[in-house]
């Protein structure tokens, strides 16, 4: 891990960032993945922020890549605060377990905190986050429309940022992609076969449950 470092993504990075993004998620949450596609779009949308792109070099090969986009949160009276969301965020596969991961978001954190946010909301399987400090969405009052996931995760990113009010969260629209142009888009990497296996299932309980508060 000491010859791991972290720095902004430059364009040169593109595409060895969109090929080990498809390769993390490939198979992982659905039978093949759009993740590749989805950071090849964001990077170009207004919400997308580019001082908290920040990749993982290691021995001059790109090894992991976190990006984020700006989200919000609202009160009952409609009152709102501007937040952070982050993904994807990838680590190529024979990288992972080995805190690449971990390194990134708390190199993004540090860097998020000087640039004045406070608050990050994502969602993600608990037990990858919980130890890089996120908690459920519940603990803020934080919910999505009256719900209360189970994916979705806040990380404070300094003591007091939320109040203890009732936030609703809106993700940017930069998420919205179409399955036809993710298809399209993935033509232009070798071809791979598409499959099941078990973790599709562990996604589809975390992305469709919710806590009952």
């Amino acid at each position: 891990m000491d010859n791991l470092r972290i720095r902004r993504e430059k364009p040169g990075d593109y595409r060895a960032v969109e090929e080990l993004t498809r390769d993390a998620f490939w198979n992982l949450q659905v039978p093949g993945c759009n993740e590749h596609y989805l950071a090849h779009v964001l990077r170009m949308h207004p919400d997308f922020i580019p001082e908290l792109d920040l990749v993982a070099e290691r021995d001059g090969r790109v090894v992991g890549n976190i990006m984020y986009t700006k989200a919000w949160l609202e009160d009952e009276a409609g009152n709102r605060k501007e937040v952070l969301t982050f993904g994807p965020l990838s680590v190529a596969p024979e990288c992972q377990r080995q805190g690449i991961g971990k390194r990134l978001m708390e190199e993004s954190f540090r860097i998020a905190e000087q640039m004045g946010y406070d608050t990050v909301v994502i969602f993600g399987h608990p037990g990858n986050y919980v130890s890089s400090g996120f908690k459920h969405c519940s603990r803020f009052g934080i919910s999505l429309e009256g719900i209360y996931p189970t994916a979705m995760l806040v990380r404070p990113l300094r003591e007091n940022a939320l109040d203890g009010r009732a936030w609703s969260y809106q993700e940017s629209n930069a998420y919205e992609i179409h399955d036809q142009a993710a298809e399209e888009f993935d033509r232009g990497f070798a071809p791979r076969e598409k499959g099941w296996q078990p973790s599709q299932e562990e996604f589809f309980i975390y992305s469709h449950s919710t806590v009952k508060i």
